[in-house]
């Protein structure tokens, strides 16, 4: 039985951890709330006193932001190009990792490297070949395009957390639907996948917050457009070269984010059940 010191030393462990993580949230959270307060209050105060609370709240700047913008346009192409992505992403890497984690052969070894190895390429290596490549296949410029873009990056590392999680699932359940006449792409949609809900939620917030959020690619396949630009692109046109309106681009962005914010808020108990979920089945 734990006697009362032992008690006291994990409380004050908990607490300790406690106090701790409470403080590395307020130094993430800060830039946003900073950005929330400077985004209602009037550029005069904002280039006076970045940190002051707002003498009066400005709702105008976001009534002005989001008729300049063409808010209700722009939320329809990040929709498009989300949507995109995350049902590209979660087909293939399930699927890749639903074979690679039951076919175990030298070609799935070379083929689950092949897949993996991505992560490891910094973006900005490849950036102008793709470019390029896009160009010539007519993939630019295109808010389909693009969406389609993210399935090759954001599949390596969606991949890899399906199949950590797929090894943990008995292959005894293969068998049986094979016994009962199921054939492999069966099996997957209706047995396997359904298994895979707390992780397809987990890459669905993950991919959600980086496609959503995603400044540079976007950049490069459709800032040629006022048509096929992204919220985030639109948000930066407020930031110039010799002038810059902070109180509109500060609600701008405000206005860009604040989807991503609202999903990761409602799926985020997912991501820990995704997290944790393969240790809990191992």
């Amino acid at each position: 039985m734990m006697n009362l010191s032992q008690k006291q030393k994990r409380n004050g462990k908990r607490t300790l951890l406690t106090v701790l993580m409470a403080v590395l949230a307020v130094i993430y959270i800060y830039p946003i709330i900073l950005m929330a307060v400077n985004s209602v209050k009037p550029f005069g105060e904002v280039v006076l006193d970045v940190i002051a609370l707002p003498s009066k709240i400005e709702w105008s700047n976001y009534a002005y932001v989001i008729d300049k913008m063409k808010y209700g346009r722009l939320f329809i192409n990040n929709v498009i190009i989300t949507v995109i992505g995350i049902v590209g992403i979660i087909v293939f890497s399930s699927m890749s990792a639903y074979i690679l984690s039951r076919k175990k052969n030298r070609y799935t070894k070379i083929a689950a490297f092949l897949i993996i190895t991505p992560m490891l390429i910094p973006f900005q290596t490849i950036m102008i070949t793709l470019l390029k490549v896009m160009n010539v296949i007519h993939l630019s410029g295109s808010r389909i395009g693009l969406g389609v873009q993210y399935w090759g990056f954001g599949i390596p590392m969606a991949a890899f957390i399906y199949s950590n999680f797929m090894s943990t699932i008995p292959r005894e359940i293969d068998e049986s639907a094979y016994i009962d006449g199921a054939g492999v792409f069966r099996t997957f949609c209706y047995i396997i996948f359904p298994l895979l809900k707390s992780v397809t939620f987990t890459v669905i917030v993950i991919d959600v917050m980086w496609i959503w959020n995603d400044f540079l690619l976007p950049l490069l396949m459709v800032n040629s457009s006022n048509e096929t630009k992204t919220l985030v692109l639109s948000a930066y046109t407020f930031v110039g070269q010799f002038n810059t309106q902070w109180h509109y681009a500060m609600a701008a962005m405000m206005l860009a984010i604040l989807p991503s914010i609202v999903i990761f808020i409602v799926l985020q108990k997912y991501i820990v059940e995704g997290v944790v979920a393969g240790a809990v089945k191992g």
